[in-house]
């Protein structure tokens, strides 16, 4: 745990490089993560919120004025492209990228928070803090790992669409039609659901069968004869 909170203060570079790189590089990619339809000067930090299309506004979301512009440029005034600002056949589709940016960056800010809570009672009470509530917290932190990954992943991929090589090659160009995919992609879906069953029930059996997971009876006392 506490390498893991040395490393959560080093997620928020990476991230901060990451969002200077797309700004560089995919600027309709920013706009649809943060949810900005507008072009404007001193864009605001979206936090949560529901990207309506059809209004052409994010609804809903907590805004942190100019916070955008500085964490993407550097600068609290400069410019932020918009997403009206590129044709509609260019746009990826702006709830899902929106959606999983915010749940990754939620996860990632959650175990960030609970590495340093842990770090913290570790170096001020010099030993391995066994609180129930801290302990709760790690059950509950233990798969925000593999949701950041997979919401991570939805940005990436889904943010670059419609474009395998941005500005260059289409992914409908791309990809080589082929029939009969539904059936290996169930029979993948449902290996993948067995495997993840089979994970939760052979963790519950070995947690149960650890060293103080059951109580167990007191001993009779026998009698001493004389």
């Amino acid at each position: 745990m506490g390498l893991g909170a040395v490393f959560a203060l080093l997620t928020p570079l990476s991230g901060d490089l990451s969002a200077k790189h797309v700004a560089a590089w995919q600027p309709v990619k920013l706009a649809a993560l943060e949810g900005q339809f507008e072009t404007e000067r001193g864009a605001p930090l979206r936090i949560g919120g529901w990207p309506d299309e059809a209004r052409g506004e994010t609804r809903w979301s907590i805004d942190i004025p100019k916070g955008l512009s500085f964490l993407a440029y550097g600068d609290f005034d400069t410019e932020v492209k918009g997403l009206n600002a590129f044709p509609e056949e260019d746009r990826p589709p702006v709830a899902v990228v929106h959606l999983a940016f915010q749940l990754m960056v939620a996860c990632g800010s959650a175990l960030a928070l609970f590495g340093l809570t842990f770090l913290f009672l570790l170096v001020r009470r010099r030993r391995v803090p066994l609180q129930r509530g801290l302990l709760r917290a790690a059950v509950l932190c233990a798969p925000l790992g593999f949701v950041a990954i997979e919401a991570g992943w939805t940005v990436t991929e889904v943010g670059r669409q419609p474009w395998v090589v941005v500005g260059f090659l289409r992914t409908a160009e791309a990809v080589t039609p082929m029939p009969h995919l539904q059936l290996p992609f169930a029979m993948f879906a449902a290996l993948f659901l067995f495997l993840g069953v089979m994970v939760v029930v052979l963790l519950k059996r070995m947690v149960f069968a650890s060293p103080g997971a059951e109580p167990t009876d007191p001993e009779p006392e026998r009698e001493v004869q004389p």
